[in-house]
């Protein structure tokens, strides 16, 4: 039963630093296959994190206590991540600026999304 509990306490973290580093929550999608596909990016991202842990070195604050290379939490390899990037080699090529885009025609009007009803849990 312990066992249990202390799987309960790690998966409660990850959620909690999912939702607050990785911004889980923040975007307001109007589908679900949205909301799918933005779980599956940060998923991926969380993933990359995880992979990237030892290969980053600490980049601790004044006050934070060293960790081995090994053990770094996600967060501290999300502060160290930028340095592994400038390692890699540049694999896109800088976006070409194509000038003005015409926007919306005049008089034309968007209209209001489309709402769709809550999903709810059955009691």
């Amino acid at each position: 039963m312990w066992r249990a509990y202390v799987g309960r306490f790690k998966l409660e973290h990850t959620f909690r630093s999912v939702k607050q580093f990785l911004n889980w929550t923040l975007p307001r999608v109007r589908h679900p296959e949205q909301a799918d596909r933005w779980t599956l990016l940060v998923v991926l991202a969380y993933t990359q994190l995880r992979l990237a842990r030892p290969v980053v070195s600490d980049q601790r604050l004044p006050w934070e206590k060293p960790l081995p290379d090994g053990k770094l939490t996600p967060y501290r390899v999300r502060r160290a991540f930028p340095s592994l990037l400038r390692r890699l080699p540049a694999l896109a090529k800088l976006p070409k600026p194509c000038g003005r885009s015409p926007g919306r025609p005049k008089g034309r009007l968007s209209g209001h999304a489309p709402r769709y009803p809550a999903v709810k849990k059955a009691a």
